[in-house]
């Protein structure tokens, strides 16, 4: 049975922390400045199934789910330039920062959306993206909120609906409670777990590993990383 509560974190000034990151440092003007960049589409669901248009070839699509500040995504946009990247931020400020750095790269593979997660069938036809990344995803600690995790059964139903045959979730916490609650909602919504560690930078899963901002942290501080990659299971 699918653990539906989680302990509160024991770093709570971590958790804190994310909180206001998020919540409290609006920017004046975010929202019209993401409107007007040409790095952000605009209502995307205009472009479902057409996506080898927008990017102008058929290139493989993966999208990160609460991209941050974005450092994540545009790594690996460099590091794979025959591969089409969409980074997701629903949070205007957020999204702004990472446009700000976008802006001093010369890529031609990567672009951004402002929406929230459950709205990807609108957005992307079935089979349309490969890879979906979910990095330090809020862990919604309380019950009451559990389905608004990134790896609950809603979610999970959710990315099943875009991605591809043989397509992954990937996805990257430091939070150990909402890593074992992920080990179990995940099967348990009709996916199977090809690969996890508790220590992802004492493991053979580092190899390759592209770090988020909240990872260097907290490598820095010493805490381990935990990581799985999810396969939807065909019938």
């Amino acid at each position: 049975m699918i653990k539906e509560g989680l302990r509160l974190l024991n770093n709570g000034t971590v958790q804190k922390e994310r909180k206001n990151n998020m919540r409290l440092r609006h920017i004046r003007g975010a929202e019209e400045s993401i409107a007007s960049s040409p790095y952000v589409i605009q209502e995307p669901e205009t472009r479902r199934g057409n996506w080898d248009q927008v990017f102008c070839n058929s290139n493989p699509i993966e999208i990160e789910v609460g991209m941050g500040k974005g450092r994540f995504i545009m790594e690996l946009s460099q590091t794979h330039p025959d591969i089409n990247y969409i980074g997701i931020e629903r949070y205007s400020s957020v999204l702004l920062r990472g446009l700000e750095k976008r802006s001093q790269l010369d890529l031609d593979n990567i672009l951004f959306m402002c929406i929230d997660a459950k709205t990807l069938p609108d957005i992307f036809a079935p089979c349309e993206v490969s890879r979906i990344y979910l990095n330090f995803s809020d862990p919604w600690p309380k019950d009451r909120h559990a389905k608004r995790r990134l790896t609950s059964p809603a979610f999970m139903g959710v990315y099943g609906k875009i991605l591809a045959p043989g397509g992954t979730v990937e996805f990257k916490t430091d939070n150990r409670e909402l890593f074992e609650y992920s080990l179990e909602s995940i099967p348990a919504s009709g996916w199977t777990i090809l690969s996890h560690t508790f220590d992802l930078h004492n493991s053979p899963m580092a190899e390759g590993n592209v770090m988020t901002e909240y990872e260097m942290k907290f490598a820095g501080e010493g805490k381990p990383i935990c990581r799985l990659v999810a396969s939807k299971s065909r019938t």
